[in-house]
């Protein structure tokens, strides 16, 4: 195919990193973002976008435009035998790469793969890159990797960081990934512009998802504004969101989680501060990079037909990053120095975290603000685990800018960018039978209406979950289905479950045929990966000094 650059769209798809639904400005935050800002008043802000709940599950989807479960990856990186659990993308899907491949669109990553299997830093010796269970981006579609294989590193001395097909190590004071990945992502722009063909750019941030690293003139922006506690801003948050008409004005906040104590008993309330002002700090970086790409676009002539989507692949991450825990293991975050400087590990009081010899997390009180008004968190189906900002800007489609309540999934992206593209999905690649395409394609909503055709379904460490229409069926592992209208009360307060058993009985038999034919099985898969250590009822405790995924995967182990 010959056609010349402007015939077909430029395409980037931008990815954050455990970004909550209210986390940026233009969804209610105190969060400076001005240029992710921009795009929304510029574009289209969907208030009602669905993702999978988890990092490399909800990325599966958006490369591939199925279900996590569907193309190998349906909990996390590790590999558990099962054909829906291999923590890696499997060949009977593409990616949007390679479908894009195939109209000459040229193809970049800059940023987070975690597709590609499990890479413990504690097992460098035993790493395989570029095998079945550990493929490469630049064998699935890409011209050119610049990233991390692992789902997340220091941001001032990551690990697993490739560039193209090699591992490199980058010991430098100065340097900071987010700026990094962003400056590559310029590059890959300009070096498009010296050929012919479209672009497809793929920039997939590891901001704001823990460890709490930032710069120190990013946090200075934002020290002692959260003194004012976690009530006051999830309280404001919610009141800027119904001003802005994000969400509607009849759906009542949820209540402070049950794990989360009033901000006047904080036992450390300067070192709370300090955790969300480096995490505001982190998305900040963020949004800065982001506007150097578009003024990359602008200064080459592409901003009007560049197709740009940003996103959230799962809500905010309430996970506690203990200092020790109950092994006596190696952390797996310790294994390198920073300037010559050793790592210290934990959410350890008073240690302030940004610098690179911290590795903190901004644990769950914060992150009931990042997912205000909704309930709940990362790896849960219920809206705070599933909800996300997605803003679309393209110029020369989207004429007047405006929030969209047409509700959309993250494997809905892929189907969207090919017929964008002028792409077709194939049955067959590489000799290999590919599965159909499970995403809708939204692109006739960005110029005129559009409904999504086929219900919701979520799976993940056995929370469930299906929406179809304006009802949701849900559930905690372990736990009884809850029933909500989501146009009456997206914020799950109301369970409809008692009053409504004959609906109850109809979803959760639809979403037992989904789960039949979606590589999906009852939780635990492998009876020595639970993942359901929790401290209260959803502050899950990272095991970073538990067994490596080679001990577990030898039967060595357990991820409790």
């Amino acid at each position: 195919m010959s056609e010349n650059k402007q015939d077909k769209p430029n395409i980037i798809i931008i990815l954050a990193d455990d970004l909550g639904y209210s986390d940026l400005g233009c969804y209610g935050s105190e969060i400076q973002t001005p240029n992710i800002d921009s795009l929304g008043n510029d574009g289209i802000k969907f208030s009602q976008f669905y993702n999978q709940a988890r990092c490399s599950p909800s990325r599966a989807s958006l490369m591939t435009g199925l279900t996590g479960h569907q193309a190998g990856v349906g909990q996390l990186s590790g590999d558990l035998g099962a054909p829906g659990y291999r923590g890696f993308i499997n060949k009977e899907c593409v990616t949007v790469a390679e479908v894009l491949k195939q109209e000459n669109y040229d193809t970049y990553l800059s940023g987070k793969w975690h597709l590609g299997g499990s890479w413990d830093p504690r097992e460098k010796d035993k790493w395989e890159a570029g095998t079945d269970n550990h493929p490469l981006p630049t064998q699935r579609g890409f011209d050119d990797f610049y990233g991390i294989m692992d789902a997340a590193s220091s941001f001032f001395r990551p690990e697993s960081l490739m560039d193209g097909d090699k591992f490199i190590d980058i010991d430098d004071p100065d340097y900071y990934f987010t700026d990094a990945m962003s400056d590559k992502a310029c590059e890959m722009i300009s070096g498009s512009m010296k050929k012919n063909n479209p672009f497809f750019l793929y920039l997939s941030y590891t901001a704001p998802h823990w460890p709490l690293h930032a710069k120190p003139e990013d946090i200075a922006k934002y020290e002692g504004k959260y003194l004012k506690g976690w009530d006051h801003f999830r309280t404001a948050r919610h009141e800027e969101m119904k001003g802005l008409g994000i969400i509607d004005s009849k759906w009542e906040i949820s209540p402070r989680d049950s794990d989360v104590g009033e901000w006047e008993d904080a036992k450390y309330p300067d070192w709370e501060d300090s955790k969300m002002a480096a995490y505001s700090a982190m998305i900040d970086s963020m949004d800065q990079g982001i506007g150097r790409v578009v003024k990359t676009l602008k200064e080459s002539g592409q901003l009007e037909n560049t197709l740009i989507f940003f996103m959230s692949d799962n809500g905010g991450c309430a996970e506690l990053m203990r200092e020790d825990g109950d092994w006596s293991n190696t952390s797996q975050w310790e294994t390198n120095t920073i300037n010559g400087k050793p790592v210290r590990v934990g959410n350890i009081p008073n240690l302030r975290p940004g610098p690179g010899t911290t590795f903190q997390s901004y644990e769950t009180p914060w992150t009931n603000v990042s997912n205000s008004p909704f309930r709940l968190f990362k790896r849960w189906i219920h809206e705070g685990g599933i909800s996300a900002p997605l803003i679309v800007h393209w110029p020369s489609v989207i004429k007047e800018s405006r929030i969209e309540s047409e509700y959309i999934h993250i494997m809905d992206i892929p189907a969207t960018s090919i017929e964008a593209a002028g792409g077709k999905y194939p049955s067959e690649y590489n000799g290999n039978k590919i599965k159909p395409i499970e995403g809708e394609s939204f692109l006739p909503l960005l110029s005129n209406k559009w409904s999504r055709e086929k219900p919701m379904y979520w799976e993940h460490e056995g929370n469930q979950g299906i929406r179809k229409g304006e009802w949701k069926l849900v559930r905690e592992y372990g736990k009884d289905w809850e029933l909500y209208n989501m146009n009456e009360d997206r914020t799950e307060l109301n369970d409809l479950s008692s009053s409504e058993g004959n609906r109850v009985k109809e979803m959760s038999n639809e979403w037992k045929e989904w789960a039949k034919v979606s590589n999906v099985l009852p939780w635990p898969v492998d009876p020595n990966v639970m993942a359901k250590r929790l401290e209260g009822n959803h502050s899950h405790i990272h095991q970073h000094r538990g067994p490596t995924a080679g001990q577990i995967a030898e039967g060595k182990g357990k991820f409790l």
